[in-house]
């Protein structure tokens, strides 16, 4: 959650509150050559406050060379990255993800893969609003995001105003949004916020948020949510 006061670190910066872990499980000697090796050189840019104070905007030429620029918001392990990146070579993704396991595991994804059209955010996605070029972005993609279940909790979601008011500002007019859940409240939210924030919902039957999309590669956490007896929706918006 963010607010008017400063961080007292970075003087200028907004105060964000951070909910959720940033590390799991000790990384295996592997993740740890990926992190040390492979992670910078895949950065986006400078990206933090701590290297960015003045929040120049991304040079998105210099990155992808004129390619559409598509972001994944939580790529959590980076199974479903690394398939739209293979499939989609014309198209540049930015994913954010501030779990440094799942960070490791998409830079594993990444070698075995040998696609070069990534770059990857291992933080909160607020900081990469604040540099992204308004108008940037072709298509984002939010799939199975934290459903913070209690109602206490659910101004921590993503689908409030302080994510989706900067979303709505660097996807381009016609960009498509992709939001994947498994939890009805959230799509409750998910209905209810993101048409007040410029798009549009793209559903014209039932079968438009209950069958994936044609290029669809089903994650680990849908895989998990279909065990346990959880039925996906899949929402299609566009930015008006």
């Amino acid at each position: 959650m963010s607010d008017t006061k400063n961080d007292p670190k970075h003087p200028g910066a907004p105060w964000r509150n951070f909910y959720g872990r940033r590390h799991g499980k000790t990384l295996r000697p592997s993740q740890q050559e990926y992190l040390a090796e492979d992670l910078s050189e895949l950065s986006p840019g400078p990206v933090g406050w701590d290297v960015n104070p003045d929040r120049a905007p991304l040079d998105i030429e210099a990155l992808f060379g004129g390619r559409d620029l598509w972001l994944e918001i939580g790529f959590g392990g980076g199974e479903h990255m690394v398939h739209q990146a293979s499939a989609n070579p014309q198209a540049g993704l930015i994913g954010c993800e501030p779990f440094i396991n799942g960070v490791a595991m998409l830079l594993g994804k990444i070698r075995e893969a040998g696609v070069d059209n990534i770059r990857i955010h291992p933080g909160d996605v607020r900081d990469l609003f604040d540099v992204l070029p308004e108008a940037s972005v072709s298509k984002a993609f939010l799939l199975y995001p934290d459903p913070w279940p209690k109602k206490r909790h659910h101004r921590r979601r993503f689908v409030t105003p302080e994510h989706l008011e900067p979303l709505a500002k660097v996807l381009k007019p016609g960009a498509e949004l992709r939001v994947a859940t498994d939890i009805p409240d959230y799509v409750r939210q998910t209905l209810e916020q993101v048409p007040r924030h410029g798009f549009e919902w793209q559903a014209e039957r039932a079968s438009d948020w209950q069958t994936p999309w044609d290029d669809w590669y089903s994650t680990r956490y849908e895989q998990k949510a279909l065990r346990e007896g959880r039925t996906p929706h899949y929402l299609t918006f566009r930015r008006t």
